[in-house]
């Protein structure tokens, strides 16, 4: 398989999802190759999925007072809090060899490139079904997916380090009186790349090793490339239209 890679870098939330919707509108459209693409979020965000209710899963006002954007993804699963993370988007036409019918099976292809990508920096990963990935019993990554213009987009986070205190201030508990269990639960649960090494690591540490990680678990080609100026402004007009409006993130 080929696949163009992108690193987009840092971007605010709102664009990042613009980008990878416009990145599915372009390889629907096969004006773009299938494509695999990291990049993080600045500032830092919540993103809620989409079935998911704004108001009833984040505190805003507490979002607006620490600067943190708060975005409706176009994929389904829970809120994530964006901060000390990489993330990885991928878009192929359905029919890919990363996209059969059964979505279980879908998301342990994708996810297979991030476990090998663990793997280079050292980490023993595995898939947990549905849509995680766990070193030492404990989550490192969440994926969500949809399909759409009959093409699949993945995308997921791998977290180099987890501030759960921070987490819980910017979201909504629906029974207060559990926050300290659930942010106790949570600190059991979860872990990012710099507790399982014992060291500080880095966007650009990670990155190389996902993008060894993708291209040997899918035996992919990965051929280095940028945005066109098509995505760039498809994304940016999808940011400013859609994920950047209280009609779309507070619809619910």
């Amino acid at each position: 398989m080929k696949f163009r890679y992108l690193d987009t870098g840092a971007m605010p939330a709102a664009l990042n999802m613009g980008i990878d919707e416009a990145l599915l509108r372009a390889v629907s459209g096969r004006r773009s190759p299938p494509t695999l693409r990291l990049y993080r979020w600045e500032p830092s965000a919540v993103t809620i999925g989409y079935f998911q209710g704004m108001t009833e899963e984040v505190n805003l006002e507490a979002c607006r007072r620490s600067g943190v954007d708060a975005v409706r993804r176009i994929t389904g699963g829970g809120a994530v809090f964006h901060d000390a993370e990489i993330t990885y988007s991928v878009v192929v036409p359905e029919g890919s060899p990363l996209a059969p019918h059964d979505i279980l099976e879908s998301y342990r292809l994708v996810c297979s490139g991030v476990i090998a990508g663990m793997t280079v920096l050292g980490i023993d990963a595995a898939f947990a079904p549905i849509n995680d990935i766990v070193a030492q019993g404990r989550k490192i990554s969440g994926n969500a997916q949809t399909r759409k213009l009959g093409c699949m987009l993945q995308h997921g986070t791998i977290l180099l380090d987890v501030d759960v205190d921070r987490m819980f201030s910017l979201l909504l508990v629906p029974q207060e009186k559990l926050r300290g269990k659930l942010i106790d639960d949570v600190k059991e649960r979860v872990t990012g790349l710099k507790s399982l090494l014992g060291l500080e690591i880095g966007y650009a540490e990670t990155a190389a090793a996902l993008k060894a990680g993708f291209s040997s678990a899918w035996s992919a080609e990965l051929e280095p490339g940028e945005l066109s100026m098509d995505e760039l402004r498809t994304g940016n007009e999808i940011a400013a239209e859609k994920f950047g409006t209280d009609i779309w993130n507070l619809r619910r």
